[in-house]
């Protein structure tokens, strides 16, 4: 009942699944200002997409609800488009070696294992930390402790670096290095694991550039955008992954659910939406560590080859 083909990934999926999946991640998208590819990419695998096809779309489809979310955040002036402009910098240089890296692993047929594998492995630790930091903050304001606040204009190891720009926006002084490492580690995820990237993003400003919770959404919601529409077009470009039809069903889903997001996200305090976030993380890092370490319900599998070809 509503089985709709895919092209590309030569596999059928219900429609109403698939938008359900895009609505999913773009509400995400808007509410924790991630491009929310960590969740769908391993939600496409999970209902039989392959890994590479489930990497190009879900980054292709980030780029439809980044574009909602952002555009709500631009309305709030939650964006910093300096800070912005060196990320997506960073994240073209990655983009490009992300997407060369996964067409070697596909030749060699490991593709689908070391996805996951670096799945389980980022948002594990990502997630872990994050949990430990906002319940603690959580924990100190319920208890009537003061809760140091993050300045920008705190000093660390990161005001010593030279290449130093202004970032009005976020009232910071620093150095470019870090946005643009940060950024070329996005670009390698985006590409390698179709996720905007926002799981480290949106840690690493907050706590290493020491910048606003609001701006750090914004601005990451932006920069993804434009990382993942370049990954996209390589993908498309060098590895032909790139499901179209697939790619639209979840964009109209994403659109729709972006919106609702960024609504949620405004009516919660900062380390709510960070304890959220931690536990969603380990939940997909969770689950996807089950697929890898149980029994397969199949143990052997047939291949049929044809005769004399």
């Amino acid at each position: 009942m509503l089985q709709v083909y895919l092209p590309i990934a030569e596999v059928s999926v219900n429609l109403l699944v698939m938008l359900g999946l895009g609505a999913a991640v773009g509400f995400l998208s808007g509410m924790f200002g991630v491009g929310g590819g960590f969740l769908l990419t391993p939600l496409l695998m999970f209902s039989g997409v392959s890994a590479p096809i489930a990497v190009a779309t879900g980054a292709n489809q980030i780029v439809a609800t980044s574009v909602s979310g952002a555009l709500a955040q631009w309305r709030r002036g939650n964006i910093d488009l300096r800070m912005a402009n060196v990320l997506i910098a960073g994240g073209a240089v990655g983009a490009f070696i992300g997407v060369l890296l996964l067409r070697l692993l596909r030749q060699i047929g490991q593709a689908g294992l070391l996805i996951s594998l670096t799945y389980v492995v980022f948002l594990g630790a990502i997630g872990v930390l994050m949990l430990i930091e906002s319940a603690r903050v959580i924990h100190k304001a319920r208890s009537g402790k003061p809760v140091p606040a993050r300045r920008g204009s705190a000093h660390n190891w990161i005001h010593g670096l030279p290449l130093k720009m202004r970032f009005p926006t976020s009232r910071l002084y620093i150095s470019t290095i870090p946005p643009l490492v940060i950024g070329a580690v996005v670009g390698l995820l985006a590409a390698f694991l179709g996720a905007g990237g926002g799981f480290i993003m949106v840690p690493a400003m907050i706590y290493l550039l020491r910048m606003p919770t609001n701006i750090v959404i914004g601005t990451s919601m932006f920069q993804i955008i434009f990382v993942t529409a370049i990954v996209t077009l390589l993908q498309a470009t060098f590895n032909h992954s790139l499901d179209v039809v697939l790619a639209l069903i979840l964009a109209i889903g994403g659109v729709i659910g972006g919106q609702f997001g960024v609504r949620a996200g405004h009516k919660l305090k900062g380390e709510h939406l960070r304890l959220l976030l931690a536990l969603l993380v380990l939940a997909v890092a969770f689950r996807l560590l089950l697929d890898l370490v149980l029994k397969p319900e199949d143990v052997y599998s047939i291949v049929p080859q044809l005769v004399g070809a």
